[in-house]
């Protein structure tokens, strides 16, 4: 079980799932190291198709059960096996499909503070929603409630974007996204953002 603070509900935190987010899992994740602190939150942005909101097709994606011919993009992405931990869509609704106490395949090849692997430490949340776009408000809202509560369960010590993580390889959650609307959880929480936002 998921290390629990008093100050949140008691049935907040089960096995690593967050019982405030539907629960959709996927096959695709692994177990952490030994030892390993879950120390970092990564944050994301993804839409598929790129710019489409509200289908399935992210948790198809997640689930490996999209549709490949559905859309002409998904050929680059044929066969693809990845997950977050988290998807927050645009009406704030939250989708979880790997516990926080699994290795989620968010990162990709990444470090953090000369850390490699970031998917071994880190939960990584993905905002539905494109690089250089704006995202909603009831998204920033349920994103700093869900931080909270990781907060409450794991020792996070920073948040940061895949762009922070991987730069030059990718680019999310991208210049859209208001880092501003994280820092007074981040700072309320003793947790660093990346050099280059709000509090930097």
């Amino acid at each position: 079980m998921s290390p629990q603070d008093p100050r949140g509900p008691v049935d907040e935190w089960r096995a690593g799932w967050w019982q405030a987010a539907r629960a959709v899992p996927s096959p695709n994740f692994g177990p952490r190291p030994a030892g390993v602190a879950i120390d970092l939150v990564v944050l994301h942005s993804i839409s598929l198709p790129p710019g489409e909101y509200g289908g399935d097709a992210i948790e198809r994606l997640f689930t490996n059960t999209l549709d490949w011919s559905a859309h002409p993009y998904y050929a680059g992405i044929r066969g693809l096996e990845v997950s977050a931990h988290f998807v927050i869509r645009r009406d704030g609704a939250v989708l979880q499909f790997v516990s926080c106490d699994d290795r989620a395949w968010h990162a990709g090849r990444s470090s953090w503070l000369g850390r490699e692997n970031c998917n071994d430490f880190a939960i990584g949340i993905e905002l539905e929603g494109l690089e250089g776009e704006r995202f909603e408000p009831a998204q920033y809202a349920q994103l700093a409630r869900l931080l909270q509560a990781i907060g409450r369960a794991y020792p996070v010590r920073a948040v940061a974007g895949h762009e922070h993580v991987a730069p030059g390889r990718k680019r999310d959650p991208g210049p859209g996204f208001d880092w501003a609307a994280v820092d007074g959880v981040a700072a309320a929480q003793g947790w660093d953002l990346p050099a280059g936002t709000s509090r930097a």
